[in-house]
């Protein structure tokens, strides 16, 4: 649900660093907001102050967000630092290969152009869609 993040509370978190809030706006700005926030009913951040950070810095009106029965200092504490911990990094070899694949997909050989092409004429020509 879309809720106006003028009304969004913002209590002390344990996140102090925020990191590259303009990396994560840029992020939003192509591929749009991925994971939605998560606060209570009376509208108190529980997860996702890197993400309500960075459509602050779009000057973005509202956010997409979970409304959760958490309530609670201690829930909330553990339900903060729970999302914070799960969260599992590309080790150097996942990324090598997203690049990798990336590269690949942006830049098709010679053959893989000729066969995109072929594809998408019987795709159009038999109506299939994708």
């Amino acid at each position: 649900m879309q809720i106006l993040i003028k009304d969004i509370i913002v209590k002390k978190r344990i996140r102090r660093e925020m990191g590259d809030i303009e990396a994560l706006a840029e992020s939003f700005k192509k591929f749009g907001q991925i994971s939605p926030i998560v606060v209570n009913k009376k509208k108190i951040l529980i997860a996702g102050g890197r993400r309500l950070e960075a459509a602050k810095y779009l000057g973005w009106k509202t956010i997409n967000a979970v409304v959760s029965e958490i309530n609670g200092k201690l829930d909330t504490l553990e339900y903060e630092v729970e999302e914070n911990l799960q969260r599992r990094e590309f080790n150097p070899e996942e990324l090598a290969e997203a690049a990798r694949k990336i590269y690949r997909l942006r830049n098709p050989g010679f053959f893989r152009r000729v066969w995109n092409r072929i594809t998408r004429f019987f795709r159009r020509l038999f109506r299939i869609e994708d």
